[in-house]
């Protein structure tokens, strides 16, 4: 075993029992307060405060001190993360259940990794080879965009193969970024539910559609049915030439080239879906925003690689955020996390963050296969402001939970329409400051008990280079907080399990049967079959 597979589990670091007795100022009668903390230390907001590539990061309104950060930053030392941060970026196999590497860094590196990882470069991926299908992909997104006959571009994948490469999109329309606005429509559908697909091809022509069927196995169950039902609609709307009207992204060129598609670009088997964006799973951006962008997008992802490697523990933004995560789930009890992006390029954050942190780190044994004896990744949820404050910032003011949220600002905006940005983000602050101090109500039902934990993320903007900055940093945040539990980030087997019973399931409805089926699931199929199905 490679010497940063030896590494301590964070439960069985000495640090760990020493925060649990630290973890007692901070609950019941007498507790820390932030209040308190602020008016004792006028130096707090600074002390918490931290500068990576493209983000300002407010660590100062969450309920821990001085004593605990050094504390957890011991933890980090103590269980080695530096050493598995290292064997990460140098392409080990740290994906230990499937026996890969996860090269999604090497990815945006190609052809050079940042100067502070230089050394990290290995054969686990060719980087070469990477800018050379990179190459090609942006010159096919500018071909894409430069053809006027084509109107309408359809992404067609589910998961990591949406998620982000939707959100992505979305930030570069509501930015223009980059003459975004000069290239084709693009629009995703991604559910096996047929309205999704039935409502995005109301409107579009075959000749002036292209699709994008997305799939590393080229075999999901939703992404292919919906690409069966894209290629239906292409013929049976008069489409002659399938090879010019779908593309491919997979790592399996073969299926792909079965199903007639024109051109295939491919990714090696280390990039997991959640971390794929910046592989020609990225085709969908870069056909929205132009290779220009997609480049700056993979810069600034660079420019964090760079700080997570190279950056102290104590100064290490994804670090620092990972452990704020343990002491706030594990010691604190804090079970979800809110996310609230006051921007409307944003809107898919929290979207987006559900996949990489839950499917990442939603592990109850480690990569050891032994059981957690603490709880892993909370629930992580959340809306784009201001809409969240009309939705359920009640319950995260007075309800019975305490919700740490996650504000992420940007500070200048791309529109010109006078009065909504500052008002915007006055809001945003408004929240966050009003979480913290709380208020004395003259009746039950107006107090406010405060001391409630958040913390603020600011963007410069929101152009290419701050979204792949913030994107790599919520990435390396989630590994380093898998490094810390010792789980593996990088696989994701409970995926499949749900899958394999949907076949099943398919049967028994195609046949009129419900034999072999638990008690409930046969009663919900006997009523499905006794209703007519149109």
């Amino acid at each position: 075993m490679a010497d940063w597979e030896h590494r301590p589990r964070c439960d069985e670091a000495p640090a760990w029992a020493q925060l649990a007795q630290e973890a007692r100022r901070f609950t019941g009668e007498g507790a820390f307060d932030l209040r308190a903390a602020f008016a004792d230390d006028a130096q707090r907001a600074q002390r918490f405060a931290l500068r990576a590539p493209q983000v300002f990061a407010d660590l100062s309104k969450n309920l821990w001190d001085e004593p605990v950060r050094a504390l957890l930053t011991q933890l980090a030392e103590q269980c080695r993360v530096e050493q598995w941060r290292d064997a990460m970026l140098a392409g080990e196999r740290v994906n230990v259940s499937e026996q890969r590497p996860a090269t999604h860094v090497h990815w945006r590196w190609a052809p050079d990794a940042p100067t502070s990882v230089e050394n990290c470069a290995t054969d686990a991926i060719n980087l070469q080879e990477t800018r050379r299908i990179l190459d090609d992909m942006l010159a096919y997104a500018e071909e894409v965009r430069a053809d006027a006959a084509i109107t309408d571009v359809v992404n067609i994948g589910i998961g990591g193969s949406d998620l982000g490469p939707r959100l992505l999109a979305q930030a570069f329309a509501a930015t223009a970024a980059a003459g975004a606005a000069d290239g084709p429509r693009v629009h995703f559908v991604s559910n096996m539910d047929g309205h999704q697909m039935a409502q995005t091809l109301r409107g579009l022509r075959a000749e002036s559609t292209l699709f994008i069927i997305v799939s590393k196995t080229f075999s999901t169950a939703e992404t292919m049915q919906n690409a069966a039902s894209a290629r239906q609609w292409f013929e049976e709307q008069g489409g002659r030439d399938t090879a010019r009207h779908f593309t491919a992204v997979s790592a399996n060129t073969e299926a792909a080239a079965r199903f007639g598609v024109g051109r295939c670009f491919g990714f090696d088997a280390g990039v997991g879906g959640r971390y794929s964006l910046w592989s020609p799973v990225g085709l969908a951006v870069a056909i929205a925003a132009g290779a220009q962008a997609f480049e700056a997008l993979r810069h600034g992802a660079r420019e964090m690689d760079a700080h997570f490697a190279s950056a102290s523990l104590a100064d290490n933004l994804p670090v620092q955020l990972a452990l704020l995560d343990v002491w706030q789930r594990n010691f604190l009890g804090f079970s979800s996390r809110c996310i609230a992006p006051y921007h409307h390029g944003l809107r898919s954050l929290p979207a987006y963050l559900q996949q990489l942190e839950m499917e990442s780190n939603g592990k109850r044994v480690d990569a050891h296969g032994r059981t957690l004896p603490f709880a892993s990744a909370p629930v992580t949820w959340g809306q784009v402001g201001s809409n969240g404050q009309h939705a359920f910032f009640q319950a995260l003011h007075q309800g019975s939970d305490v919700v740490p949220v996650e504000f992420v600002l940007v500070r200048r905006a791309a529109h010109s329409l006078p009065g909504h940005h500052e008002k915007l983000l006055a809001n945003a602050l408004a929240q966050s400051r009003a979480l913290m101090l709380g208020q004395e109500g003259d009746a039950p039902e107006r107090h406010f008990p405060g001391n409630r934990p958040s913390t603020t993320l600011l963007l410069p903007d929101l152009g290419a280079a701050s979204l792949g900055a913030v994107l790599a940093l919520y990435e390396h945040r989630t590994a380093a907080l898998g490094a810390l539990w010792g789980a593996n980030s990088f696989d994701q087997w409970g995926v499949e399990l749900g899958k394999r019973h949907a076949g099943d399931i398919a049967d028994c409805l195609r046949q009129g049967s419900s034999a072999g089926m638990d008690a409930s699931t046969a009663m919900l199929l006997d009523e499905m079959h006794a209703l007519p199905s149109v």
